[in-house]
């Protein structure tokens, strides 16, 4: 039987049949639509965790993609594998005649689609790709000598002010649904074909309250109240709409609407300074002495350094997979600056913890946390862990729910407060070539 004309859209950080701006330019493309999303054997097989929650949440997701399309009589094609040698498979196996996608902004991913773009134009199969997981993208918001932007408030503010309703617009791919491939639904991997132990993880809901996105500005730096809006990991994996959520925020929070530009930001310099996902934005930085101390380091990563709040945070990322804003802004500073421990270390344990991990944000919160990044704060700026409990946790109930120990007698900080202060302010110094 002769093979049909299809036109793929490859699913990636965009999992979801709403409002998903590569999937409608494939389903207006004239040609019946099969969905595709590979778990990539690159990333896949580095994951030292082989319980790993994030690989469970996108395996959940899936699942649920490829039963809406049975429902529809349509499937989803799912493959476990290299992207390349995937690629090669799916050429000899239908007659793809368009392949769509929604564009990535990491290393890795541009590094794949090229590698992947390559080997569909040697058979004359064109690669289209869209912007779908910010607002603004690449080169679309600069300064006015066309050089990207290194300092987040005038960024935000021409963000603001060429954000048009059809930045925000929705793409209506419902309407669309009756172009997807008509066929037999097709097996998705489980969990242990993938060599993963499998688990059913409970995650936040995709929904706000609008009551919470109103008050974000005023509760969100108190990590003992439900006061986020907890949707980080959705927008990791594109389980919900950015423009959807950029309406909310322009309606309701420009406090929130702004942790949306702080996204598009990291995404940008990512985009424009690669070199930040190895190393220091400012080069300076790179000379700093850092002690890397590992027993230290180990005490950081167990949540226990003595700083309740530290302590805290860490316990609530090793167990849960999620730390609150404020209470990573200060674990970071602690590493760096209390123990003057490589950002990147810091970095990295995020990376294998986090179930929003995303390489923009996670880097551009280290550097900046360590001084080293774009529009970081000023070296000598150090966090007190306990002025920060004060303010943020007055009550301790934060506090006292991951570190019951607090006040014991064997609970204590590994290093005074003000020795670690001096003794960072002096590295930062010799390293920048400043003087006392």
């Amino acid at each position: 039987m002769k093979k049909s004309n299809i036109a793929i859209f490859w699913y990636r950080r965009d999992l979801r049949l709403e409002d998903n701006a590569g999937l409608f330019y494939a389903l207006q493309s004239g040609l019946p639509v099969l969905p595709l999303f590979i778990f990539d054997r690159h990333i896949l097989d580095a994951l030292e965790d082989r319980c790993d929650k994030r690989v469970a949440f996108i395996h959940q997701q899936v699942m649920h993609l490829s039963e809406q399309l049975r429902q529809m009589g349509s499937t989803l094609l799912v493959h476990y594998g290299k992207p390349e040698e995937v690629w090669q498979e799916i050429l000899r196996t239908y007659e793809v005649k368009a392949v769509f996608a929604n564009r990535d902004y990491e290393p890795y991913a541009k590094e794949r689609d090229a590698k992947v773009a390559k080997l569909l134009a040697a058979a004359n199969i064109p690669f289209y790709d869209y912007k779908d997981q910010c607002i603004f993208d690449r080169d679309e918001i600069l300064k006015d000598d066309g050089t990207p932007y290194t300092v987040f408030t005038p960024y935000s503010r021409k963000w603001k002010k060429l954000l048009t309703n059809t930045h925000v617009a929705m793409y209506d791919t419902v309407s669309l649904f009756h172009h997807f491939l008509k066929t037999e639904p097709l097996p998705v991997p489980t969990l242990a074909d993938m060599d993963f132990i499998p688990i059913q993880v409970a995650f936040p809901p995709k929904e706000v309250a609008d009551q919470v996105l109103q008050q974000y500005g005023a509760k969100r730096d108190f990590p003992a109240i439900a006061g986020t809006s907890r949707l980080s990991v959705h927008l990791r994996f594109g389980t919900v709409s950015i423009r959807a959520l950029a309406r909310r925020g322009l309606a309701l929070s420009e406090a929130w609407l702004n942790e949306l530009i702080w996204r598009d930001f990291y995404m940008m310099i990512l985009h424009h300074f690669p070199h930040v996902a190895t190393s220091a934005f400012k080069p300076a930085y790179e000379r700093i002495c850092w002690r890397n101390n590992e027993q230290e380091f180990e005490a950081w990563c167990n949540g226990k350094t003595g700083y309740p709040i530290v302590d805290a945070g860490m316990r609530e990322l090793n167990q849960t997979g999620f730390m609150h804003n404020r209470v990573r802004m200060i674990t970071a500073s602690f590493l760096t600056k209390h123990l003057l421990i490589d950002w990147r270390w810091g970095e990295a344990y995020f990376a294998k913890k986090l179930l929003d991990f995303d390489l923009a944000a996670n880097n551009g919160g280290w550097q900046w946390a360590a001084g080293s990044g774009c529009d970081a704060a000023p070296y000598f700026r150090i966090f007190n862990p306990t002025l920060q409990t004060q303010k943020f946790d007055p009550n301790l109930q934060y506090v006292r729910q991951w570190v019951p120990e607090i006040g014991s007698p064997s609970y204590q900080p590994i290093v005074q407060h003000e020795f670690a202060r001096q003794r960072a302010i002096k590295a930062y110094r010799a390293a920048l070539n400043e003087d006392e």
